[in-house]
């Protein structure tokens, strides 16, 4: 990559974070600068952008249940809304060109033409869903379950469109894909032997690009097969490690891609208004979503937050607009319009992500009214009657605070988890830990706070931990607060929110094993 784009993607990426969005604006306005400035894309851009798309859906394959797309709320509500949308969306075009209003020339297609580009619209982005799920670390909460696997069912709608409109069927041979199922016991003994090293992301890239070009090579959609091959090896003991190996490599091949979009071509101010009137369309798409979530049951507060998480553009949309293009369907200023219209619409989806919960906490009274569900599903907790100790988050820092008191106060803790199966698993093994999201409301106004003393705060985003720490201290909490921080600077922050004591658990790890040592060798002495 040439080291001028390097410097664009940094200084606009921070730039951004200084006023508080995320880096991903950054990159997005970076492409386009690049491009206004005369600088073109090459094949290493390009490249680069595919590597990252690759890696980012064999990394999510890798933390993907299955049983998860069978739900209801996955597969109607990804379905029904593409329906719905198409639908009304179309109409409201015909209605404009019919009346003439607001027209312009760009607007003058056909309705075959009119309902394509309302087709493309009706995805969401899975770089920038998934994007915004991991930094706001919700990728393993029931909203972020039921995002993705509405994201992997368009995948699958928009393989079958392509395989149809393009008449690449896929090949005969594909039946032969069938046999990487009984073939994942044996590349997830492979990986077991590979130890801890560099050979464990090289694998990763291996299985990530190896499962791409084997559905390639089949006529089938190459990102299809990244994401099926980390499926295949989620669930094994080895699949959250590769996971954690690959996940930085990804974020930095992924800005190739952001940058990317911006290349498409430069847009006049008739383009730009264009895509400014798609965008404001957001708002049915977050309503249609709201809706559908809803009626299948999800509970208020996570169909709200899904429903903002998938409102927004895909990247699909470029690719239907190539096509779209190519056949003479459609004028070139279409691209530059969808190119236009993903980027307005990723950024007002990673700005309005951000304070989701709290747009829920502000209107989650009106909200409810929405409810035409006499069972609609709620939150029921089961506060442990005798326990003053609660731990959020029981990945491995809270697991091992969680068994440390244990030892001492064996009645005396619970644990708070939102990932299910994970709560499943520590039910399994004796622990006393309840499903739920420190950072939903509903769920603390079932907590008797009260009867709490101390609440330790241990998952891995501060965002979240902020989020948290500040939904708890208005809920009226006068108890003690303690959590943990990666970084020395986010420790003031935390305080100055209301937190008691933060700790740096690479300090403490520190401190910890010289107290083991201290003892060994007073032990010896």
């Amino acid at each position: 990559m040439d080291p001028i784009w390097i410097l664009f993607a940094f200084c606009f990426g921070f730039l951004v974070k200084q006023v508080g969005l995320p880096p991903l604006v950054g990159f997005l306005l970076a492409g386009f600068s690049l491009n206004y400035f005369g600088f073109e894309s090459d094949g290493l851009l390009t490249t680069l952008a595919d590597l990252g798309i690759t890696l980012m859906l064999f990394t999510i394959g890798l933390k993907l249940d299955v049983k998860s797309l069978a739900t209801p709320e996955v597969l109607f509500a990804a379905t029904g809304h593409t329906f719905f949308w198409c639908g009304l969306l179309l109409l409201k075009w015909l209605i404009v060109i019919s009346i003439g209003f607001g027209a312009t020339e760009i607007l003058n297609i056909s309705w075959q033409s009119a309902l394509l580009i309302c087709f493309a619209l009706s995805f969401s982005s899975t770089v920038g869903v998934i994007k915004i799920l991991e930094d706001l670390d919700e990728l393993k909460t029931a909203h972020g379950k039921v995002a993705i696997g509405v994201l992997v069912i368009q995948d699958i709608v928009a393989v079958l469109f392509l395989a149809s409109a393009t008449g690449k069927m896929p090949a005969i041979g594909a039946i032969l894909l069938l046999l990487l199922i009984p073939a994942r016991g044996l590349i997830n003994r492979v990986l077991e032997r590979v130890g801890h090293g560099e050979l464990l992301p090289l694998a990763g890239f291996f299985l990530a690009l190896g499962g791409a070009e084997l559905f390639t090579l089949f006529n089938l959609k190459g990102d299809l097969g990244a994401l099926i091959m980390g499926m295949l090896l989620a669930g094994y003991s080895k699949s959250t490690e590769l996971y954690k190996s690959l996940i930085s490599l990804k974020d930095l091949f992924l800005i190739g891609f952001f940058l990317s979009i911006g290349f498409v071509a430069l847009p006049t101010l008739d383009m730009l208004a264009t895509a400014a009137m798609l965008s404001t369309l957001l708002i049915l798409k977050f309503a249609l979503f709201l809706f559908l979530f809803m009626f299948f049951g999800m509970r208020t507060r996570n169909a709200f937050l899904c429903a903002i998480t998938l409102s927004n553009f895909s990247e699909f949309g470029l690719i239907v607009a190539t096509m779209g293009v190519n056949k003479d369907w459609m004028s070139g200023d279409w691209l530059v319009i969808i190119a236009l219209s993903v980027t307005f619409s990723l950024i007002i989806s990673s700005l309005i992500s951000r304070y989701s919960h709290k747009l829920y906490s502000r209107y989650s009274v009106a909200l409810h009214k929405l409810e035409w569900k006499e069972e609609q599903d709620c939150v029921v907790v089961e506060q442990p009657p005798n326990a003053r100790v609660m731990v959020i988050g029981l990945g491995r820092v809270g697991t091992a605070t969680y068994n440390s008191f244990s030892q001492s106060h064996p009645s005396a803790v619970f644990g708070i988890d939102a990932d299910e199966d994970r709560v499943l698993s520590h039910r399994a093994e004796g622990r006393e830990v309840i499903l739920g999201d420190g950072e939903d409301p509903d769920f603390w106004s079932q907590i008797e706070l009260e009867k709490i003393e101390l609440i330790m705060l241990a998952p891995p985003g501060i965002f979240e931990i902020k989020a948290m720490i500040e939904l708890i201290r208005n809920q009226g909490y006068t108890g003690r607060i303690a959590c943990i921080t990666r970084f020395d600077d986010e420790k003031a922050e935390l305080l100055e929110l209301g937190a008691d004591v933060v700790f740096n658990y690479f300090s403490e790890v520190g401190t910890g094993f010289a107290e083991e040592g201290r003892v060994l060798l007073g032990a010896g002495s």
